[in-house]
């Protein structure tokens, strides 16, 4: 049973920055992409940015720009999201992903789900 499980999320001021962390089981990794995306309420979830265990070619949405770098550490099984220059726009439950897609930007159904760790940038 695969289980994706979220941490690092938290309120951080406006222009702040924090790093969250994913820490996997239970996967095949060669065979996966691992990646974040995020939901506000009454927003629909978006990708933010997704990394193949393998290549560890990172990919990001347009919309974070330069201020995501995604990242992974094989010995930990962990995939993290690094974000800085955090501003209102940004606040979101933040989900960790996996999928046998490539790119999990383009992965019609994502096969597995961590539960989401909120991140809230105060003003």
């Amino acid at each position: 049973q695969a289980q994706l499980v979220e941490s690092g999320g938290g309120l951080v001021q406006a222009g702040g920055s924090l790093r969250l962390s994913c820490v996997v089981s239970g996967l095949p990794f060669s065979a996966y992409t691992v990646g974040w995306f995020r939901q506000a309420p009454g927003k629909e979830r978006e990708f933010v940015a997704s990394i193949r265990w393998i290549s560890q070619i990172p990919a990001y949405a347009d919309s974070v720009g330069s201020r995501v770098t995604i990242s992974l550490d094989n010995a930990k099984n962990s995939v993290y999201l690094e974000m800085s220059s955090l501003e209102s726009e940004d606040t979101a439950v933040y989900y960790c992903a996996a999928d046998r897609s490539i790119l999990l930007e383009y992965a019609t159904r994502v096969e597995y789900w961590g539960q989401g760790t909120q991140v809230t940038v105060s003003s």
